[in-house]
Parts: structure tokens; C-alpha cells; sequence
């Protein structure tokens, strides 16, 4: 069986790199028409129901999921549920994630799913190797909506629903991105604490208060018709997060009645503020890039704009030396 996966990863690796390579010199750039399925993957679902809800929503996400993985929490309950966007052409650092940080067996009686979060992309020989990938690893989820930075919002609502849906009795959930590094001993013990009772409609990071930057030269630039306020409500930097399970119940079920930012991580702010959640600042969560040496990266839970490379670096390191003192 390992030599069997083993093969079929080997394959995943070659058909990814020749994929890129034939699309970087000869594919232009296409716009996307109709509605396209995946062919081969079986699509399980399951109905939503989230309570009586009397107002016809403004926002009733009703994508589909095309790659899913519903019985990922069927057999054991997560300690910790990790969702992690990504986008298509990241196969090494989706990699990288597995192989370090991100794998699910790290933490001996501690459960934990990982997830990779994507759109479908406009261009069908992607779609297909994300989908033999998930054939492999079982570990990404995917919803019918145009995977792009504008709809990543749309990626955090498709976890928060899946989560919901499909693993509701998870006591904790992360938010982070591809080129996060995160040092999961001191997320798991020093923040999460097994052992101590689950925390209820709890979300924490790096918080920011902050306004819309009304520069259309910006990539985060607001419109005022779309923002008219001077000033967000506290968020947290969308490079990662955590926040117990409770709430992404309750962050998708307000996003329903909440107009649409394409700001991800303003928009999740506003949906904690109609719901009276306040959050916590956590000053172990960077998101920015740290220069690595071992005592500095062990004070932390993130670090941003890390390198499958440096990822591996990094991971290696810090297992070899657990025993040094700082």
C-alpha cells in the first residue's frame, strides 16, 4: 500500500510540474463560460440546515462543492480542524504543508484535519490535477465559484460551511494561508491546551484596527459605496487565525445577511461584530516575514511569506533541536 501511494505521489509530482511548464509557454490566458463539473470525482453532499432563518438571505452562497471530503471527521472528533487557503498552482507548498507542519499525525492522541481550501479555476487542465491530487491526499476541498483573490472570501465562507456541515463537533479551527509557517507545539499547548475545557465563541490573532484605504492603486482598496464607514471593526490579520468551532456556524449563518466584502479578513470582522464577538490580540501571530533562527521562531504561532523551501528548512530544524534550551 505505502509503495502503491508512493507511486501515485511520485506521478502527482511529475504531472504537476509538466502541467505548470506546458502552461507557462503555451497556454494565453482564458476567460472562463458555462458551468464546468469535475468528471471524476463522486461528489458526497449533504443538506445545510442552519435553523429557522425568516429573512431571504443577501448572500446565500449557493455554490457547490465539487471536491469533498465529508466523512473526514466521521471517524474520531478533531481536536483542532486546519484550513488553509490555497490556489492552484501551490502543489509544493501544499506539499510542503503535509510534510511538516501540517501533518495530521504530528501530535500522538491529539486529532487533527487538515484541509487545502480552493475555487475552480478557469483553466480545466488545472481542475484536473488538483483533482487527482485529491485522489491522493484527501485533504482538499473545493466549491463552483471562480478561485481568485476577489472571491477569497467566498473560500473562507466555503470552510466556515464545511466545518458546520461536516465537522461541528471539532473544538478548534484555524485560518491560514499557504505560505504560513506555523509552530504547532505552541499552538497546540501553549494557546489551545488539550487538557483545559474548550473555549466558547473565542476568536483569536494578530488583531488590527484600521479603515478602508480608498487608493484605487491599492490591492487593498474600499470603495465608498461598497464601505462608506471611516473605520473597520476590529479584525484579525487573514494570515491566520483561530477560533473554537462554535463560531463558524455562527460566521456562516451571518454571512448570509451580511453584504459581501471581497476583503476576507474585514469581512469576517464585520461578521463578529453583528454577532457581539470581540477578538482576542495574540501577539505570538505574525503576519509578516521573520528572519529564522531557532529561539525567535519558537516564541511564536506564525510566521508569513514562507517558502516551501524555507518551510521544510524551518520544520526540520526546530524537530532536530527540541532539545536545546534558548
Amino acid at each position: 500500500m505505502a509503495s502503491k501511494v508512493s507511486c501515485l505521489y511520485v506521478l502527482t509530482v511529475v504531472c504537476w510540474a509538466s502541467a505548470l511548464w506546458y502552461l507557462s509557454i503555451t497556454r494565453p490566458t482564458s476567460s472562463y463560460s458555462g458551468h464546468r463539473h469535475f468528471n471524476t470525482i463522486s461528489i458526497a453532499r449533504k443538506n445545510v440546515s442552519f435553523g429557522n432563518i425568516r429573512t431571504r438571505p443577501i448572500n446565500p452562497h449557493s455554490f457547490d462543492f465539487l471536491i469533498n471530503e465529508p466523512n473526514k471527521c466521521e471517524k474520531s472528533i478533531p481536536f483542532l480542524v486546519i484550513l488553509i487557503s490555497t490556489t492552484h498552482k501551490e502543489f509544493d507548498a501544499r506539499q510542503a504543508i503535509r510534510e511538516t507542519w501540517g501533518d495530521e499525525n504530528n501530535f500522538k492522541g491529539i486529532k487533527i484535519a487538515t484541509l487545502f481550501l480552493l475555487g475552480k479555476n478557469a483553466d480545466p487542465v488545472l481542475n484536473q490535477m488538483v483533482e487527482q491530487e485529491s485522489q491522493i491526499f484527501h485533504d482538499i476541498i473545493v466549491e463552483d465559484f471562480i478561485d481568485s483573490y476577489h472571491n477569497l472570501t467566498l473560500k473562507t465562507l466555503m470552510g466556515m460551511r464545511w466545518v458546520a456541515t461536516f465537522c461541528s463537533k471539532a473544538k478548534y479551527v484555524m485560518k491560514t494561508d499557504s505560505d504560513i509557517f506555523v509552530n504547532m507545539d505552541n499552538l497546540i499547548y501553549k494557546l489551545l491546551k488539550p487538557n483545559t475545557k474548550p473555549r466558547r465563541r473565542y476568536f483569536t490573532g494578530y488583531v488590527i484596527n484600521g479603515g478602508p484605504i480608498r487608493d484605487v492603486r491599492s490591492k487593498w482598496y474600499m470603495p465608498r459605496d461598497l464601505y462608506p464607514d471611516s473605520n473597520y471593526p476590529p479584525f484579525c490579520s487573514g494570515t491566520g487565525y483561530i477560533f473554537s468551532a462554535d463560531v463558524a456556524e455562527l460566521i456562516y449563518k451571518t454571512s448570509l445577511h451580511t453584504r459581501l466584502l471581497h476583503l476576507e479578513d474585514v469581512y469576517v470582522g464585520l461578521c463578529l461584530r453583528k454577532l457581539g464577538i470581540h477578538p482576542f490580540q495574540n501577539s505570538g501571530f505574525n503576519h509578516w516575514k521573520m528572519a529564522y533562527s531557532l529561539c525567535r521562531y519558537r516564541r511564536v504561532i506564525t510566521v508569513h511569506q514562507i517558502t516551501p523551501e524555507e518551510m521544510h528548512r524551518i520544520w526540520n530544524d526546530m524537530s532536530s533541536k527540541k532539545h536545546l534550551r534558548c
